[in-house]
């Protein structure tokens, strides 16, 4: 019988998907210029399905934008389709709508996302 070493065993798939966010952030929530209000539309690489425009000036159709975005959206989405502002203002309730993979790395990057967490608890 062959054994494997534990530093060549293959990544698990939390770690695929906590690399793969990982990997589209942006250097600083800042760089999150997306509009704040109107109507935005998701290219189809983000919303294949279903909902593609979302009105930013009503509140649960904001929130399943950013929840949209931040599950699919590639590095340049994410920098032109959110909002610092409005992700910050959303993120208690935001990060319950998004998976705990996507949770964890924005997170981890961005410590104001975990203080405003703790705030509106």
């Amino acid at each position: 019988m062959v054994m494997h070493s534990s530093s060549s065993a293959a990544p698990s798939a939390a770690e695929v998907l906590r690399a793969r966010y990982a990997s589209r952030l942006p250097a600083s929530l800042e760089k999150l210029a997306g509009p704040e209000h109107g109507v935005v539309g998701l290219p189809l690489h983000v919303a294949w399905s279903g909902l593609r425009a979302y009105d930013l000036d009503r509140p649960r159709l904001r929130m399943g934008l950013y929840r949209t975005v931040l599950a699919e959206g590639q590095h340049e989405d994410l920098v032109t389709l959110l909002n610092r502002d409005l992700l910050v203002a959303q993120w208690p309730v935001l990060r319950t709508l998004v998976s705990r993979h996507v949770r964890q790395v924005w997170e981890e990057a961005f410590p104001e996302l975990a203080s405003a967490r703790s705030v509106a608890a």
